[in-house]
C-alpha cells in the first residue's frame, strides 16, 4: 500500500520530473511515481527487490547500493523529487537535501519515537526525536507541511511527515 502522504504531494514534483526513490524496498512508491510519468531511479541494497522492480517496470532506473556502509552514489547529481518513506539513516540527511535540484521536492516520512509502543522500529538511532526532522530540513528548504504523531492507519506507529521545496525565492510562482 502506498503512502497517503506521498500520494497527496507527488503533484508538486515537476511533471515528468527526475525523481529518486530512496531505501524503495520493494518499490511501492517507485511504481506509482513511473506510473504517474515520473523518471524514477529506485536505490535500494535488495537486489532481489531490484530486480523484482525492474520485472514490474522496465523504465524504472534500478541501482544497488549500500546507503550506510557504502558510498553515496549520487554526488554531482540533483533530482526533481526525493522520496523517502519507512527509512532513516541521519548521515544521509544533508545528502539528500544536496541531491534536491532547485524547486525540487523532498517527501519524506519516517517512525519517531513514541514507536515502540507499537513494535518496530524500536531502535533510537531508527526514530526520529520530536521535530528533528523539521529541524534538519528548514534550515535550507521551504517546508511546506509537517506532520507528527500517532496513526491508526496503515497501521498504528508513530510517525514525522514532511514534504519540502527547494525553491529559489517562495513568494514567486512556480
Amino acid at each position: 500500500m502506498t503512502s497517503h502522504w506521498v500520494e497527496r504531494f507527488m503533484p508538486l514534483i515537476a511533471a515528468g520530473g527526475s525523481v529518486l526513490d530512496l531505501a524503495c524496498g520493494g518499490g511501492r512508491h517507485s511504481l506509482l511515481l513511473a506510473g504517474h510519468g515520473y523518471r524514477v531511479e529506485a536505490v535500494d541494497r535488495d537486489a532481489g527487490s531490484l530486480a523484482e522492480i525492474s520485472a514490474r517496470a522496465p523504465g524504472i532506473a534500478t541501482r544497488e547500493a549500500d546507503l550506510e556502509g557504502g558510498p553515496w552514489p549520487y554526488h554531482g547529481r540533483a533530482f526533481d523529487g526525493i522520496v523517502v518513506t519507512n527509512y532513516l539513516y541521519r548521515p544521509l540527511l544533508p545528502l539528500l537535501l544536496n541531491a534536491l535540484e532547485v524547486n525540487g521536492v523532498l517527501i519524506y516520512e519516517t517512525f519517531m519515537v513514541g514507536n515502540e509502543r507499537f513494535g518496530k522500529p524500536s531502535n533510537p538511532a531508527f526514530l526520529l526525536r520530536p521535530g528533528e526532522l523539521l529541524d534538519v530540513v528548514r534550515r535550507r528548504l521551504v517546508v511546506v507541511a509537517f506532520e507528527q504523531g500517532e496513526v491508526a492507519a496503515p497501521r498504528p506507529a508513530v510517525v514525522q511527515r514532511l514534504c519540502a521545496t527547494r525553491r529559489i525565492d517562495p513568494l514567486l510562482p512556480q
